[in-house]
């Protein structure tokens, strides 16, 4: 059975950039975001401490071409525009943030940056006050402790970053 989402139980924004590499996120908490398990814990976590800390919450899913859902203009023959693309991509965090079920008084701001994950996320925190990833993503070597993105990241952030590990967020609310 299918659940049905609520996409109006919180106030979520996209910045109105059109396609770009960087987000504009002038502070508070940046959580990347690639549809993964992981992510939506860490979601959920940097959500849970931005509340707290009052603090805006910034969603950040980077894409390619590659990684993108298929546009809904997408039909055998034609290859939609580029801004079709970046729909899909905020049609699916859209959903994956409203499945979340976060604080509705929580500020949130959702972005899609066209790019490498580690791209994106280093660029964009520039500003930011805190940096969440997931502990690993989507890629294919599930036995590592770190992916490449959230490693990268670690690495090489202009801000201070947290790693949430699977199993961690969600689970321990309050611990």
């Amino acid at each position: 059975m299918t659940e049905q989402i609520d996409t109006e139980q919180i106030d979520v924004e996209f910045d109105d950039e059109g396609v770009t590499r960087v987000a504009d996120v002038p502070g508070g908490v940046l959580v990347g975001h690639d549809g993964s398990a992981c992510a939506q814990e860490a979601l959920q976590w940097a959500a849970r401490l931005a509340a707290r800390a009052g603090f805006p919450l910034h969603v950040l899913r980077a894409w390619k071409i590659t990684t993108a859902p298929q546009p809904a203009t997408w039909a055998p023959g034609y290859i939609p525009p580029f801004e079709d693309f970046e729909q899909a991509v905020r049609a699916d965090l859209e959903a994956d943030v409203a499945a979340a079920r976060l604080d509705p008084g929580l500020s949130v701001t959702c972005h899609a940056t066209h790019g490498t994950a580690v791209r994106g996320l280093i660029e964009s925190a520039v500003r930011a006050d805190l940096l969440v990833v997931g502990a690993r993503g989507r890629g294919g070597f599930t036995g590592l402790l770190l992916g490449s993105v959230s490693d990268q990241v670690v690495r090489h952030a202009p801000c201070p970053v947290t790693v949430v590990r699977t199993g961690t967020g969600a689970a321990h609310a309050e611990a």
